[in-house]
């Protein structure tokens, strides 16, 4: 069994000159190989990979087609039996990736599996939940900002659900394992998600093929998150809700109208959350 672990960055250099030295530091014990798909940053990040790590491949595209397009780019690259999609924003602690291909490996009825992430603090990120609607948004926004401003009852709730593991509807894609052949059978990721939606759309579409997404507290890997945003805050809103509108347009269309009107009375200057 081999791995070909994906990674896209955009802008990110230091974090993503820390994420490539957690692993290779430490490199994961499976045959693997690691992929950077640089999103045409303007930072120097493609140079400074090939610089450091003259071995790994780096695919600079000379555009920003996007999260899902350039780890499509970075999947049809490889050709490892397992796909590690994997932040720059990580940080992948020694073993992380080991445990969480031998969890996935020993569950054939899973496609993809997910590990525990965690922020700088320690602190649990909800990094998994119940398919996308208007009702489960909202629950996760409640749920989220209940635990950040770390209401006892929820933080006790949040932190005993991510210490078990789970069949889950998606895993967060800034660390999402899958098996290739999975992969392939759904056409990849969607690419009219420029950022934001696409794991959950992917889950969902290998949930439809009958195979089943796992979570697992077995692995544990430190999420930045958000280091990209920061880069470009102006362009990551919009871009967050045109993936929110194509995603329910996709899986819930009697729900998009309402949620076009919402975001129209919203106003563009408004926030994700």
């Amino acid at each position: 069994m081999t791995l070909s672990i994906v990674i896209v960055s955009y802008n990110a250099r230091a974090d993503l000159e820390r994420c490539l030295s957690s692993l290779t530091d430490a490199p994961p014990a499976i045959a693997h190989d690691i992929i950077v798909v640089d999103n045409a940053s303007t930072d120097d990040s493609v140079a400074a990979v090939r610089r450091r790590w003259p071995g790994l491949t780096v695919v600079a595209q000379k555009v920003n087609g996007g999260f899902a397009q350039a780890n499509n780019a970075g999947i049809r690259a490889t050709a490892g039996d397992l796909i590690l999609l994997l932040n720059s924003d990580t940080i992948v602690p020694p073993g992380a990736i080991d445990r969480l291909a031998a969890r996935l490996i020993a569950v054939p009825a899973a496609a993809a599996a997910g590990p525990r992430l965690i922020d700088d603090e320690q602190r649990v990120e909800i990094s998994f939940g119940p398919m996308i609607s208007p009702f489960a948004e909202l629950r996760q926004k409640v749920l989220g900002a209940m635990y950040a401003r770390r209401v006892g009852a929820v933080v006790a709730r949040v932190e005993a659900s991510a210490r078990r593991e789970q069949f889950v509807d998606w895993v967060s894609g800034a660390c999402l394992l899958v098996r290739r052949t999975d992969a392939e059978g759904v056409g990849l990721l969607d690419e009219r998600y420029f950022l934001y939606t696409e794991d959950v759309d992917f889950c969902a579409a290998l949930r439809a093929r009958g195979r089943r997404i796992l979570f697992t507290p077995a692995a544990e890997i430190t999420h930045r998150r958000g280091r990209s945003r920061a880069s470009a805050p102006d362009a990551m809103t919009p871009a967050y809700r045109r993936s929110q509108l194509a995603f329910y347009q996709k899986h819930h269309p009697r729900w998009a109208p309402l949620l076009r009107l919402y975001l129209r009375l919203k106003g563009a200057g408004d926030g994700p959350g």
